[in-house]
């Protein structure tokens, strides 16, 4: 597969990786960007609309966190651009300093916009009454971008692989993704096939797109990270992964993984992409933040990962913790004096956001529907999963990964 049409760019300098430390293809390092430095491998919690639901920057801060999500989407519809852009960019905008990714919102525009059933699913070619058509569906694809409605008040919206570098320009992203097109699994080989062809034809766009925004100086320092697809199908994955880093970016999305198939059928595909991107960039795998799968990109050489899981179960009621999850809905934590995590104090002296309150207190406020319960829940979530890439970090630099991955897989597995 090659790519067509626009401008290739030369992987310029905005962002560098450092490698620090590596146990077999588990890597241990450090992202500069314009803004500054993170760690990695690092996860990196959903603030869709400009907030993790329940925090806020200060939340942020105590966490240690050291990049957030954002969507290009979700924005884009509201408040709309121009006014976060009119105030100031994202870091203004919500009053926090660390980085920003944005989606590029393809994923959202393609899931939300898909007709129950699985008609006009992401991928398929759009237009007529033939293979893809849907009269009903939300979002239609073609070769030149991507035509739905919002979600919010059925607005009809239009993007380009252009207008997504141009939105996340203003948005003020310290990292930006290139519109791609996700197909969910499982679906027919030529559907996910379709979807890597026109990913590619996006990514050489969005690639042109930001060489000349950095050309006339507006780009303000941002990356942009090109995103391989291929499904679950090795060759193509790997195929896929050869083509985006043959265009040249800052660093490597992995999309359409973790959405649909099995965790044994992800690790080849998974394999197949890190196995061909460049080892002097960072490596992201979109959408995933169950432990087990985590532990396993870790061990392919993944280094970022984000996922919505910690904040949507902590509302729900779900606490993730080392012995696995529990519900805390659970009418046998109804008296439960044991502090939600049990554990010591990080290694810099904070108490774990979950210490402080009982399991019982926990229960009470999830059954009187009082939203402080979701809020400590997610907190209590994304502290671990922070602290699981921490002590992945830490495992690869002792080079005792292998011996991590499999504490983790007892329990996740």
């Amino acid at each position: 597969m090659s790519a067509a049409g626009g401008e290739a760019a030369a992987p310029a300098e905005t962002v560098t990786f450092e490698l620090l430390a590596a146990d077999g293809q588990a890597r241990r390092g450090c992202v500069t960007t314009a803004r500054g430095t993170f760690q990695t491998p690092v996860f990196m919690p959903v603030g869709t609309r400009g907030a993790v639901i329940h925090l806020d920057a200060r939340d942020y801060d105590e966490l240690g966190l050291e990049v957030v999500l954002a969507n290009t989407y979700h924005l884009q519809a509201r408040p709309g651009t121009d006014v976060v852009e009119s105030l100031g960019g994202l870091h203004r905008f919500t009053g926090w300093d660390g980085h920003f990714l944005t989606d590029s919102g393809g994923f959202q525009i393609m899931s939300l916009g898909r007709r129950p059933g699985g008609a006009n699913q992401p991928g398929r070619r759009s237009g007529g009454a033939g293979e893809g058509a849907s009269h009903d569906a939300k979002s239609k694809v073609d070769d030149d971008g991507v035509t739905f409605r919002s979600t919010y008040d059925g607005t009809r919206m239009r993007m380009t692989p252009e207008d997504a570098v141009d939105i996340q320009r203003r948005l003020g992203a310290d990292i930006q993704m290139a519109l791609d097109v996700c197909p969910e699994l499982p679906s027919p080989p030529r559907e996910v096939r379709a979807a890597a062809e026109r990913t590619h034809l996006w990514a050489a766009r969005a690639a042109a797109a930001m060489s000349a925004a950095r050309r006339n100086h507006s780009a303000g320092g941002q990356a942009l990270f090109g995103i391989c697809q291929g499904g679950a199908d090795p060759e193509l994955r790997r195929r896929s992964a050869e083509t985006i880093a043959g265009i040249g970016f800052d660093g490597y999305g992995i999309g359409g993984l973790s959405v649909g198939e099995s965790r044994a059928e992800m690790g080849p595909a998974l394999a197949a992409a890190t196995g061909v991107l460049p080892a002097d960039r960072p490596r992201y795998l979109m959408g995933v933040g169950d432990p087990a799968r985590i532990v396993d990109a870790i061990a392919a050489g993944v280094d970022m990962f984000d996922c919505v899981l910690p904040s949507r179960l902590g509302r729900h009621g779900t606490a993730l913790t080392p012995h696995g999850r529990i519900n805390i809905r659970n009418k046998r934590y109804a008296q439960d004096a044991t502090p939600l995590d049990d554990r010591p104090a990080d290694a810099d002296g904070r108490a774990r956001p979950g210490a402080r309150f009982s399991r019982g207190y926990l229960r009470h406020l999830m059954s009187v529907n009082e939203p402080t319960a979701g809020r400590i829940l997610t907190l209590h979530n994304i502290a671990f999963l922070a602290d699981l890439v921490g002590d992945a970090r830490a495992a690869i630099e002792a080079g005792q990964f292998a011996a991590f991955r499999e504490r983790v897989n007892a329990v996740w597995s």
